[in-house]
C-alpha cells in the first residue's frame, strides 16, 4: 500500500508538474504570438497592400547602417510607401526582375562600398538587416527603372541638335517650357483661414478667364494687371520642389495651394511644349533684396517705386541702403536648390536687373524688393559627346520619374496605422 501510495504521489507530482509546463508553454507561446502578430501588423495601407511595422524596422536600420541624411524613420516611411505604388505599376506593365538581374544589382551596389556582394550582404547581417530586406530594395529598384525607361524613354531621348547646344558653354539641359497663370496672396495670422478657404475654392477652377479675373481681384504679383498670366518659361527655371506640380498638369488644370512664407500660391498651365532650343542650367543665381517696412501699404510701396526708379543695377541698392542697418540689403549668390522657394519662384520671371515687389516678410509688415544681379551657367565644355547625351537622357528620366511617383501618391489611398 505503501509503495502503491509513493507511486501515486508521484505520478500527481509529474501530472501537476506537466500542466504547469503545459500552461507556461502557453504563455509564452501567446506572448510571442502577440508580438509577432504586433511585428507583423499593417503598420501602413497602401492601395490596400500592407507595410508591416517590421519592414519599417528593416528599412529604417538598413537607412542608418547606410548612413543615409534625414530622419530615418521618417525617410523609411515614405521610400516603402513609394516602393508599394512603383511595385503596382511595374506589376501592371508586366515587367518582371530576374533572380540573376538581382544578383548583379547586388553586386553593382556593392560596389560602391569597395565589397563584394557576398561581405556587402554579411556586413548588413552583423547590423541586423536580413538578406530579404536587401534584395527586395535592389528589386525594386530595378523594376522601377526598367518601367521608367519603357515608358518615357523614346520621349527623353536627346537628340544630335541637342546634344550639340548642350556641349555649348551655357550648358543647356532640356526642353521644355511651360505657360502658366499665377495667383500670390499673401496672408497674416489675422487672414490665414480667409486666404486658405479662398485658394481651396480657387484650386478648384478649370477656366483661364475665371483663373485670371480671380487674380485681378487677390494676387498681389506684378502680374495681377494682366489676369496673372506669365509669359512662358523654361521648366528650368522654376523651382525644384515646383517642376512636378507643374509637369503633372494638364491644360487649364490649377495646382493645390503651395504655401510660401507668408503667402499661398496657385498656378494655372495654360500650356505646355519642347522647344528647340534647350533651356540652360544655372550653378548659382545672385539676387538682392531690400527690405522696406509697412508691408503692402502705400506708403512701402510708393517708398518701393521711388526706389526702382533709382537703380539699375544691384549695385545701385548698396546707396539707396547707405546710412541704414546692416540688415536691410541682403546679397548673395546661391545654388538654385538652395534659394527659398517664393523668391525662387519670382526669380524666375525676371531678367538680370529687373525687380519684383510680389513678397513679403515679417508676417506681411515688411516688403522685399527683390532684384535679380545675374545667373551663372553650368559649363559641360570638358563632357564628350556620350557624356552629354547621358547626362541629358538621365535628367529627363529622372524628372518624369519624379513626376509620375508624385501623381501616383496623389491618387493612392494611404491609411497610416501611427
Amino acid at each position: 500500500m505503501q509503495v502503491l501510495s509513493s507511486l501515486t504521489h508521484r505520478a500527481a507530482r509529474r501530472a501537476v508538474s506537466a500542466a504547469a509546463a503545459a500552461a507556461l508553454a502557453c504563455v509564452v507561446w501567446g506572448s510571442a504570438q502577440a508580438a509577432a502578430q504586433s511585428l507583423f501588423s499593417p503598420a501602413i495601407l497602401v492601395n490596400e497592400k500592407a507595410i508591416t511595422y517590421y519592414e519599417l524596422e528593416q528599412r529604417e536600420q538598413f537607412l542608418a547602417l547606410l548612413g543615409a541624411p534625414g530622419n530615418a524613420s521618417e525617410e523609411a516611411r515614405r521610400a516603402l510607401i513609394e516602393e508599394r505604388l512603383k511595385d503596382r505599376a511595374i506589376s501592371e506593365a508586366g515587367i518582371e526582375v530576374t533572380p540573376e538581374e538581382i544578383e548583379e544589382g547586388i553586386a553593382e551596389f556593392a560596389a560602391r562600398a569597395d565589397l563584394t556582394g557576398e561581405e556587402f550582404v554579411q556586413a548588413l547581417n552583423e547590423g541586423g538587416v536580413e538578406l530579404q530586406t536587401f534584395r527586395d530594395f535592389v528589386k525594386d529598384g530595378i523594376g522601377w527603372r526598367e518601367f521608367i525607361r519603357a515608358r518615357f524613354l523614346a520621349r527623353a531621348r536627346p537628340t544630335d541638335a541637342e546634344i550639340d547646344r548642350a556641349l555649348g558653354a551655357d550648358g543647356n539641359a532640356g526642353g521644355v517650357r511651360v505657360l502658366l497663370s499665377e495667383i500670390i496672396m499673401p496672408i497674416t495670422p489675422q487672414t490665414l483661414e480667409e486666404v486658405r478657404q479662398r485658394a481651396e475654392r480657387i484650386s478648384q477652377v478649370t477656366s483661364p478667364a475665371a483663373f485670371s479675373e480671380e487674380a485681378r481681384r487677390y494676387s498681389a504679383t506684378n502680374t495681377a494687371s494682366n489676369g496673372g498670366r506669365m509669359n512662358w518659361i523654361p521648366i528650368t527655371d522654376l523651382p525644384a520642389q515646383l517642376r512636378p506640380q507643374i509637369l503633372a498638369l494638364s491644360p487649364n488644370e490649377v495646382t493645390g495651394p503651395i504655401a510660401l512664407p507668408n503667402a499661398v500660391a496657385l498656378f494655372q498651365l495654360r500650356d505646355i511644349a519642347e522647344t528647340e532650343v534647350s533651356a540652360p542650367t544655372f550653378s548659382a543665381i545672385e539676387y538682392a533684396a531690400y527690405y522696406i517696412p509697412g508691408g503692402r501699404s502705400e506708403a512701402a510701396l510708393a517708398e518701393a517705386a521711388r526706389v526702382q526708379a533709382r537703380v539699375d543695377t544691384c549695385d545701385d541698392l548698396y546707396g539707396v541702403a547707405l546710412g541704414q542697418p546692416e540688415d536691410v540689403l541682403d546679397r548673395g549668390s546661391l545654388p538654385p536648390a538652395e534659394i527659398p522657394q517664393d523668391i525662387a519662384v519670382e526669380l524666375a520671371k525676371l531678367d538680370e536687373g529687373e525687380i519684383s515687389t510680389a513678397l513679403t516678410r515679417a508676417n506681411g509688415q515688411t516688403l522685399v524688393l527683390l532684384m535679380l544681379c545675374g545667373r551663372t551657367a553650368t559649363l559641360n565644355e570638358d563632357a564628350t559627346r556620350e557624356q552629354v547625351a547621358n547626362a541629358l537622357l538621365q535628367q529627363r528620366l529622372n524628372a518624369f520619374a519624379t513626376s509620375y511617383i508624385d501623381q501616383l501618391r496623389a491618387d493612392a489611398l494611404i491609411i497610416e496605422n501611427d
